[in-house]
């Protein structure tokens, strides 16, 4: 069924896909060979309502956006305190597979580079799980935020493999140093096999509102992790989640994120929404060009930005003003007061429709410049007709 949601994503759609600019990731072979073309959005609201446009069901490898979530993993089962000691938590300002390090204490900058990542990897499952257990838990750590089974992509955990030289190198420069204790051959298996698991963009939705709901699936219910290990992720992704391109992420679009080299982005925006999206061409920093472009757009037209300044509560700051005429109006009246969404292109077909369509609908407040805005203006509270009778406080004399 078309809602205003879907309508909006489906222009959002449009908007981004004659955006061809960017190029695939040419150094793992099955992503070189992958058609460039695909485009996907979807939304998961905290009640579990999914919306998507494009290619929604299409499935991809999830590659770093694991990441957050292997880190949820390995705060889950090892603590706070054990994983702090391995993984730091800050900006690298590197590219995803630089050797970053702390200077003083030798661990990987974040969880979110290759380095951090391969080390926070080896911390799933506790000390005594084995390469093979640990590579179980971690599948059945991720369906259990995508609210479904997945899977691993075997032949594109092969490809990977035929060029994991590099991550090897990491993995036993970690070893050297203490960090990690099992054997980096084992570690590098389990961990391209992590970055090969397949999702679609409604999974990454579910998954991002999984953290945004702090900890609770909102399809299964089932709670994955606690609120502070959520809260955790959330933070480091907003700071670390889109690599290099972190600061600028983040005063432009301002939705904690994590991107994956295949294409995908994924998006928690705290107790309010999920969002995935998918196209494989990147940008010089390793992210989806239309994803970025989409999530932009979202942020911009739709007020996402965490750092935005919400509106004062009614509460607050005085009374809805209304009108004996706002009073006297039917439900299906006072419904057409709702805001519709703003389109994103001056261009697009709906977009020229919806400005040469005129709004006849009542307003709540007759002073109010925009339809369904509360208004606490004192002019507009001395109009309201005044109660009949005595309203004194002031005691009689007996």
């Amino acid at each position: 069924m078309q809602t205003p949601v879907t309508t909006y994503l489906d222009d959002i759609y449009e908007c981004c896909l004659d955006n061809r600019s960017g190029e695939r990731a040419d150094y793992i072979r099955e992503l070189a060979e992958a058609d460039p073309e695909p485009f996907a959005i979807a939304l998961c609201t905290p009640d579990g309502t999914q919306y998507s446009a494009g290619d929604a069901l299409r499935e991809f490898t999830i590659q770093s956006i694991s990441k957050p979530f292997a880190y949820a993993l390995a705060l889950r089962d090892r603590g706070f305190e054990a994983v702090n000691a391995a993984v730091d938590v800050e900006p690298s300002g590197d590219a995803f597979n630089e050797i970053s390090l702390d200077e003083h204490t030798g661990r990987p900058e974040n969880p979110m580079i290759n380095i951090g990542a391969l080390t926070t990897h080896a911390l799933i499952g506790g000390p005594d799980a084995s390469a093979a257990q640990r590579s179980a838990l971690i599948v059945e750590g991720l369906s259990q935020f995508a609210g479904r089974e997945l899977t691993v992509d075997e032949g594109a955990c092969a490809s990977e493999l035929e060029d994991a030289w590099r991550n090897l190198a990491l993995a036993a420069l970690m070893r050297a140093a203490g960090k990690i204790e099992d054997d980096p051959d084992d570690v590098v298996l389990g961990y391209t096999r992590q970055c090969a698991v397949r999702v679609t963009v409604h999974d990454l939705s579910v998954m991002g509102m999984t953290l945004a709901r702090g900890g609770v699936n909102p399809l299964t219910q089932e709670r994955v992790v606690s609120p502070e290990i959520a809260q955790q992720v959330m933070a480091v992704m907003t700071s670390c989640g889109m690599y290099d391109a972190a600061g600028d992420w983040l005063s432009h679009v301002g939705i904690p994120a994590k991107s994956g080299v295949s294409g995908g982005i994924l998006g928690a925006l705290p107790g309010q929404v999920g969002i995935g999206t998918f196209s494989p061409r990147l940008d010089a920093f390793g992210n989806s060009v239309r994803g970025v472009q989409a999530f932009e757009q979202m942020s911009k037209d739709m007020g996402m930005h965490m750092m935005a300044i919400p509106a004062p509560t009614i509460n607050a700051i005085g009374q809805h003003c209304r009108t004996p005429t706002a009073r006297s109006s039917s439900p299906s009246r006072a419904s057409s007061t709702s805001p519709r969404p703003r389109w994103p292109c001056a261009g697009s077909p709906r977009s020229r429709r919806a400005a040469t369509t005129s709004s006849s609908t009542s307003r709540s407040c007759p002073r109010s410049p925009r339809r369904g805005r509360r208004c606490c203006s004192r002019a507009c509270a001395a109009s309201r007709p005044k109660a009949t009778g005595s309203s004194s406080s002031t005691p009689t004399s007996a």
